[in-house]
This record gives structure tokens, C-alpha cells and sequence, in this order.
């Protein structure tokens, strides 16, 4: 949890500081789903949605009594914000005969006040969820609405974009609870690198494998004796994610600092560790190499400092693309420089952003018209995601946004409204980047491959004691095996034992019940 909030706090600075969408959004490359002049709600009524797919014949919305939708999100309200409450509720008034209020949910107090939203009985309409904030037990509560009508119904036009992989993720035992983001991220993970600290060097190539990432390394600590050639901090090592991920492999939980694994070519996969997986000691051994060649401090563990590469201490950085981006904004003198090391790219869960109904709605046809705007109309989203044009923010020729003034302007934190059709590329994104996302997309196929599993979301609450000692014995005693600290063959052994002794084995048959059903019920 406190590597998700971490995350997520980075994010929301990357968000508010550089205007963009993170860099993990699919870039404004499609057609919107409705013109400018909002005839959304026109299409609906007639039962085709904006995009020209025909949604059957569906229920005219009634909009004769006015009301107000309420929304609920994380973060802070921008000081200026009212300037573009106001104008979207002009939209919103005409086109829905509604008025939208967005109440804001503090970092610091949603621990305590999210989950009272669901246990209070206040009435309200719509809110951001994400697995992280016990999406899928607050729905087997019976804190949300299901939508499996509702959906299709009156968000028709965004009902349409969704991917069948999407749509799926947002069910919870054959019942859909969420509206899934239509953003498409992705699992690319690899070394984030200073092309310019090394080309005077003669090396000019771009890193493709770990051979690649160590003869770089060499470079830097021969000439470069003050830097660090590798970032690694308290929170473990993303090497071995890396690594696993370079030659193929699926974490079921899909994040990283997790231990079980599966290989997603399998048709039948079996869930596995890492004291089983045949390539483990040929890592370990990589990785004693790196710690005596001196890449990573010996007190990398105890060291809290997250932002080495970004403050020129470090020059690598293993991680997502979202870091790159925004490496790569902050510091184009830099000529930073990615390699994904996923050969099994996917599109990371539709749910990790997501909008629900709460069960105490009054309005959730109208709610969900109005989420349906704010999400296939240009026009619409532009004004709630990034505000007023020349006021807020500006688009250069480019087609990439900046904002004018973060003092009172934000982009919203209100993520799971984001369309990747939509989302623009923060002013100074590497040229690059958009063909990097086109190569991703293109490798990406429904129901194959990592994709395939993407949907698989497992339950580990009849397991929750021995699970949660499995993550303590794992971060106690493989993290300073994996950076060489621990002799690799007796280091294996004790982690090995320790993990059988916190319970693994419970674990695993539980989850890999689970995992065989979800198979079986895909044939």
C-alpha cells in the first residue's frame, strides 16, 4: 500500500506540475467520440452512440427536473477552480439540465474518510475507486451500485470504447460495479538512462539487455566516481521485476515487490516463485557482480532517498514510463533515454482508475449521462481535465499541453475520466514516445499473452494472515539477496525456507485455484 500511495502521490506532482496525463496514456491519437458542439446526449436519446455504433434502442433520458450531481476524488481543489465549475455547469445545464459539485477527499484524511462515504448513508452520485482503496470488497459490501444496465444504458458512447478486456476487469463475480477508465497504460519496465554522461565515452547504442545495462554502468564508475551508476533505495530493488519481465514472465497481482509469478505462454500456467524459477541463480549471480563492482551502495537498503536519479546522483533508473517522461521533461539536457525490457507488453488494469455509483445515488441515470459526457466529448473533458485555454493551460503546435498557472490550476485528480483519445502529452515529452506507444499497441492482442491475464484479479482475503507474513519474510530476506548482500546459494535456501515457513504454500494453492478457474472459464 505504501508503494501504491507513493506512486500515486508521484503522479498527482507529475499531473499538477506538468499538466499532462502521465505519460503511460495512449496520446491524442484518435477521433473524438463527439463534436465540439456536444451532440452526446442527442445520440443517446436516439439509441446510437456519438462514435456511429449502434447501442440498440434505449430509454430517453429524462432531464425535466433539474438536479445536482455530486462527485468525490482525491486531492486538493485547486485555488482557481470555481472559474471552470462554473463554465462546465453552463455546459452541463444545457445539454443535462444538471450542475455537477466535486467534493475533494484530502491524501491526508482518506484513510479514514473514504471508507466513511460508503458507511454513512450521505447521499451522493459518483466517485473515484481504485483497487487500491478496497474497490473490490467495498462492491461485495454492497457500497455501489451494479451497472451491468445502467451502463450500456445511459453512458452508451463510453460503453463503446471500452475493451471487452476492460468491461471484464470491471466485474466482480459476473457483476460489473465500476465504469473502467478508457486510458490505456502499460507494463513497460526497464532502465531509464543519461545517453549524455556516456557519449563522450564512445558509447552510442541504445541498452537492450542487462549486458547492455552493465558495460554502461562500467562506463559511469570509471569516470564518474561520484555518482552512483545504478538508483536503488529502501524500498527494494526493481531489477529483478526487470529481469522477470525481460524473459517473459507475469506477476498475477500484477505489480511489482510481489513473489509469485506465472508464464502467460502456458495454457495451463502454474504459479511459481523465485527459488523456483530455473534463471534465478544466473540473476543472483548478475547481481553479486553489480554489488562488488560497486553499482549500488552496501547501505542501499537503509537509504530513504527515492529521487536519486532525478537530483543527478544516480545515473539509471529502473522503472515505468511514466518515470521517463517525466525524467526526460525535467531534464532534456540530459538526453534521457528508455529501453522496455517487457517482451510480454500489456495494458495495466482499466480498474486501477475507476468510477462508481455510490448505492445512495439519487440520480445515477443522470450521473452516468453526465460521466458520459465528460469522457467522449472533446470539448467537455478538455474543460474538467484541464480547464480554461489560455487561462489554465495552452497546447503547442506539437498538440502537447502545459499549464499556465499551478499556483491555481490543475490537471483533475478526478483519473478515471482520462481517454486516451483525449489525454495530450505533456509539453517537452520526447519526440519519441508516441512511437514507443504505437510499437506497445500494436503488440497487444485481447486474450493473449500477459493481456490474457490482465482480467484475472486474485482474492487473497482467505489467506490474508500467511499472505501478509510471505510479504514481510520476502522483503526481509530477499531484498538484500537480490543486490548481493547475502551469499546467493545459502541465501536461496533460507528464503526459501522462510517463505514455506510464513505460509506460501497456503498461498499459492489458493490463488492457483483460483487461476485454474479463470482458465477454465475462459474456453
Amino acid at each position: 500500500l505504501l508503494s501504491l500511495l507513493l506512486a500515486t502521490s508521484m503522479a498527482v506532482t507529475v499531473f499538477a506540475g506538468c499538466g499532462g496525463s502521465g505519460s503511460s496514456n495512449g496520446g491524442n491519437t484518435g477521433t473524438p467520440s463527439s463534436d465540439a458542439s456536444g451532440e452526446t446526449n442527442a445520440a443517446s436519446a436516439s439509441g446510437e452512440s456519438s462514435t456511429g455504433t449502434d447501442t440498440g434502442s434505449l430509454p430517453a433520458l429524462d432531464t425535466s427536473e433539474q438536479v445536482e450531481v455530486v462527485m468525490y476524488c482525491l486531492g486538493t481543489e485547486p485555488a482557481g477552480q470555481q472559474q471552470i465549475w462554473d463554465k462546465l455547469n453552463e455546459i452541463l445545464l444545457e445539454k443535462l439540465n444538471c450542475t455537477l459539485k466535486v467534493n475533494y477527499i484530502s491524501f491526508a484524511d482518506y484513510p479514514n474518510k473514504y471508507p466513511l462515504l460508503f458507511s454513512s448513508g450521505e447521499e451522493f452520485d459518483i466517485a473515484y475507486a481504485a483497487s487500491w482503496l478496497n474497490y473490490p470488497s467495498l462492491a461485495k459490501k454492497g457500497a455501489f451500485m451494479e451497472l451491468d444496465e445502467l451502463w450500456p444504458t445511459y453512458a452508451p458512447n463510453n460503453y463503446a470504447l471500452a475493451t471487452e478486456t476492460a468491461k471484464k476487469q470491471a466485474q466482480l463475480d459476473g457483476v460489473t460495479y465500476c465504469v473502467p477508465s478508457l486510458n490505456r497504460t502499460y507494463s513497460a519496465y526497464g532502465p531509464i538512462y543519461r545517453k549524455d554522461l556516456v557519449e563522450p565515452y564512445g558509447f552510442d547504442k541504445e541498452i537492450e539487455n542487462f549486458e547492455d545495462m552493465e558495460e554502461y554502468m562500467d562506463i559511469i564508475k570509471e569516470n564518474y566516481p561520484e555518482m552512483q551508476p545504478l538508483s536503488i533505495y529502501s524500498m527494494g530493488s526493481e531489477v529483478d521485476d526487470a529481469f522477470m519481465y525481460f524473459n517473459g514472465m507475469y506477476p498475477i497481482k500484477g505489480s511489482q515487490n510481489d513473489f509469485f509469478w506465472i508464464d502467460p505462454s502456458e495454457e495451463n500456467p502454474k504459479i511459481m516463485t523465485y527459488y523456483e524459477y530455473e534463471k534465478t541463480p544466473e540473476f543472483l549471480e548478475m547481481m553479486t557482480r553489480w554489488n562488488e563492482k560497486g553499482f549500488f551502495p552496501k547501505s542501499a537498503l537503509s537509504d530513504t532517498d527515492s529521487s536519486k536519479f532525478k537530483n543527478g546522483v544516480a545515473s539509471m533508473l529502473v522503472h515505468n514510463n511514466d518515470s521517463y517522461v517525466g525524467s526526460a521533461i525535467e531534464h532534456p539536457e540530459w538526453n534521457v533515454t528508455y529501453a522496455n525490457f517487457a517482451k510480454d507488453i500489456s495494458n495495466l488494469s482499466f480498474t486501477q482508475d475507476a468510477m462508481v455509483i455510490s448505492n445512495t445515488s439519487k440520480n445515477p441515470e443522470r450521473a452516468l449521462a453526465v460521466w458520459d459526457l465528460l469522457t467522449t466529448d472533446q470539448e467537455v473533458f478538455n474543460l474538467f481535465y484541464y480547464g480554461i485555454e489560455g487561462v489554465s493551460y495552452e497546447v503547442n503546435d506539437k498538440n502537447q499541453v502545459k499549464m499556465l498557472d499551478p499556483d491555481n490550476f490543475g490537471t483533475s485528480s478526478m483519473w478515471a475520466v482520462r481517454n486516451s483519445d483525449f489525454v495530450l502529452d505533456s509539453v517537452g515529452t520526447p519526440d519519441s514516445y508516441e512511437a514507443l506507444k504505437e510499437t506497445w499497441d500494436s503488440q497487444i492482442k485481447e486474450g493473449e499473452g500477459a493481456q490474457k491475464y490482465r482480467s484475472f484479479v486474485p482474492d487473497t482475503s482467505a489467506v490474508e494472515t500467511q499472505y501478509s507474513a510471505c510479504l514481510n519474510a520476502h522483503q526481509q530476506y530477499w531484498w538484500p539477496l537480490e543486490l548481493g548482500y547475502t551469499e546467493a546459494e545459502s541465501g536461496l535456501e533460507e528464503y526459501k525456507k522462510m517463505m514455506e515457513a510464513a505460509g506460501i504454500e497456503e498461498v499459492r494453492a489458493e490463488l492457483q485455484a483460483q487461476l485454474d478457474a479463470y482458465v477454465a472459464s475462459l474456453k
